[in-house]
């Protein structure tokens, strides 16, 4: 394939991850709603993934400050392996739902608070373990995944925001059209503030 071809090709699969976001906008509404809810009476947003998805967890919060003019801790990103695997993969961190859910308990997550779960494939365990004690202590939980096919385990999350976006153009990268979407999604959750 001719590079011209290449970039045609991966920009229209991008256009098509966009198209499968405008079908979850009611969805992307209602956590803006809550969100700024949360940020009305002091609470927090919380983004929570691995690899790819916690890094753009990380990125968004990183911004809102000086973008939104977000307080700092405002919204905060964990990625599964801690602030190292920003930069570098820490592997297995993932798989550790027992990590997730100390992760919220060391942030002191209330019912005061949203955690939004970032998950390409929606069954991370880290993510999950981190939603499941997150709706424990009463805070409003959200998963973004790509599975619009997934279901919600004993009630978990609140809310399931699950574009389909479609098999992406490298095999198994969850960086290109997932990674699209999932900043869109981020974006727009913000919209409020």
């Amino acid at each position: 394939m001719s590079l011209i071809k290449a970039v045609e090709l991966m920009l229209s699969e991008e256009a098509s991850g966009v198209k499968s976001v405008l079908a979850e906008a009611k969805k992307v509404a209602r956590v803006a709603g809550w969100v700024a809810q949360a940020f009305k009476r002091g609470g927090r947003l919380i983004y929570v993934g691995a690899g790819t998805s916690g890094r753009l967890g990380v990125l968004d919060a990183s911004e809102c400050p000086p973008t939104f003019r977000a307080e700092p801790g405002q919204v905060q990103g964990i990625i599964a392996g801690g602030a190292q695997a920003i930069t570098r993969a820490v592997e297995g961190a993932e798989d550790d739902e027992v990590a997730g859910g100390r992760a919220i308990q060391f942030r002191g997550v209330s019912n005061e608070d949203i955690v939004v779960g970032i998950a390409a494939s929606g069954r991370t365990p880290f993510v999950w373990g981190a939603l499941v004690e997150a709706q424990r202590r009463g805070a409003r939980t959200v998963l973004v995944c790509f599975d619009p096919g997934l279901k919600k385990r004993a009630g978990v999350p609140d809310l399931l925001i699950a574009p389909a976006t479609g098999a992406e153009v490298l095999t198994g990268s969850t960086r290109l059209k997932a990674g699209t979407a999932t900043k869109l999604i981020l974006n727009l959750s913000l919209i409020h503030i």
